[in-house]
């Protein structure tokens, strides 16, 4: 996510969406049918904006560095049972990578997750139980060492217009293809998580 120290205005804010799994039964957003409700508002607003700056940012008490959140978007081959994983470029159009960015304070980790994948990619899911965390060196500053945390994100609508839409491009690939051409080795070890999780709930069906 874009860094700089202004904190843009927001058409609709991602992190007033709700932590789904947390929702007790009754909550008005608690049925699948009000949850897409929700999501069809969000992606008939024209225009998204994306937060920025690090006014709210926090930091880790291990390391010092930025938290760090992402999410892994998916969805199942019903020909197959498969996955199939979304990945983004960088702001630069290179590379392939997950939706990720700084966990802030007025928001959940979960929040988080949806609200990268909204702001980066351009889809809306529920997010299921952490896959783990991990700690890497930034890129940028090679003194820091980030914490990030990754979510399953499976994906239940893909927007036409997202905030980043002019800055990254976005493509659903194979297990393998990530595995081959994503740069980073804890996305990767994020994404050998979440294929050994769907293995097993596959093999309980």
């Amino acid at each position: 996510m874009a860094a700089n120290h202004q904190l843009q205005h927001h058409l609709v804010h991602p992190s007033s969406f709700p932590s789904y799994s947390q929702l007790r039964p009754g909550h008005p957003l608690a049925s699948k049918q009000a949850r897409e409700r929700e999501r069809s508002r969000a992606s008939t607003m024209a225009v998204l904006v994306a937060r920025q700056g690090r006014e709210l940012q926090r930091y880790s008490q291990s390391t010092g560095g930025r938290i760090v959140v992402g999410c892994i978007p998916y969805r199942v081959r019903p020909c197959d049972g498969e996955l199939e994983v979304l990945v983004i470029t960088s702001q630069k159009g290179h590379g392939m990578m997950f939706p990720k960015g700084g966990w802030e304070v007025d928001e959940s980790m979960d929040e988080a997750a949806r609200r990268e994948a909204l702001e980066e990619a351009g889809v809306l899911g529920d997010t299921e139980p952490v896959l783990g965390f991990w700690h890497y060196k930034s890129r940028r500053y090679v003194d820091q060492t980030y914490e990030g945390f990754m979510f399953p994100l499976r994906v239940a609508d893909e927007l036409h217009q997202w905030p980043e839409m002019a800055s990254r491009k976005r493509t659903w690939a194979t297990v393998q293809q990530v595995m081959d051409g994503c740069p980073h080795w804890w996305m990767r070890e994020a994404l050998e998580r979440l294929v050994a999780r769907h293995a097993v709930l596959q093999s309980a069906l």
